[in-house]
């Protein structure tokens, strides 16, 4: 009998372990509004008032406007487009991604019809229209028109000491059971270039 009470408490202590571990994850984009030691407050694009837990080894990654020309075959990027009306991908941005981006290409939640494709890039043609922009990944490829003009972004490695109200910030976060939002990596504006969001 004691065993099996060991048996179903070991049990239940996994089941609540199991659920304060569980995580959803989160895109969270703003304005930094203050910096409290660990918890960055932000409001959102649509107006929500977020805190935001900063993991001790955080990491800050400084916005750095590029060209297209930066970003060599074999660069890791990711890029927001639209299909237009003759079903092109239009970009309305391109930035560097992070090795631990998931590859791929996926509809994304700037705005109705958005995708985002992270993909290797296999070669940039100059049109009349601008570069198209061949981006190669696992299974897939897609050439997307990357319009003179489009925001161009590279990142910079950065410190805690650029999180100050106004600055405009990127991260994709993780909210707990509970509801406490937490974060290892924050993309941050600098010298008034800012994140993709």
């Amino acid at each position: 009998m004691k065993k099996i009470a060991v048996l179903l408490l070991s049990g239940t202590l996994a089941l609540v372990a199991a659920a304060a571990s569980a995580q959803t994850p989160m895109r969270i984009r703003g304005t930094i509004t203050g910096l409290d030691g660990d918890v960055l407050s932000v409001k959102t694009r649509d107006g929500k008032d977020l805190k935001i837990h900063l993991a001790p080894n955080l990491g800050v990654a400084a916005a750095k406007a590029v060209t297209l020309a930066d970003f060599t075959p074999g660069s890791y990027v990711g890029s927001t487009a639209k299909k237009n009306a003759e079903g092109v991908l239009v970009a309305s941005e391109v930035h560097r991604l992070p090795p631990q981006a998931a590859a791929g290409h996926t509809p994304w939640d700037t705005a109705p019809g958005d995708t985002m494709t992270n993909a290797n890039v296999a070669k940039v043609v100059k049109t009349a229209k601008g570069n198209e922009l061949t981006l190669e990944y696992k299974g897939g490829s897609q050439t997307i028109l990357v319009p003179d003009g489009t925001p161009i972004v590279d990142f910079v490695p950065g410190d805690k000491s650029l999180l100050v109200p106004g600055a405009t910030i990127f991260t994709g976060a993780q909210v707990a059971a509970d509801g406490k939002i937490s974060t290892g990596r924050v993309a941050v504006s600098k010298d008034g270039v800012k994140p993709p969001q």
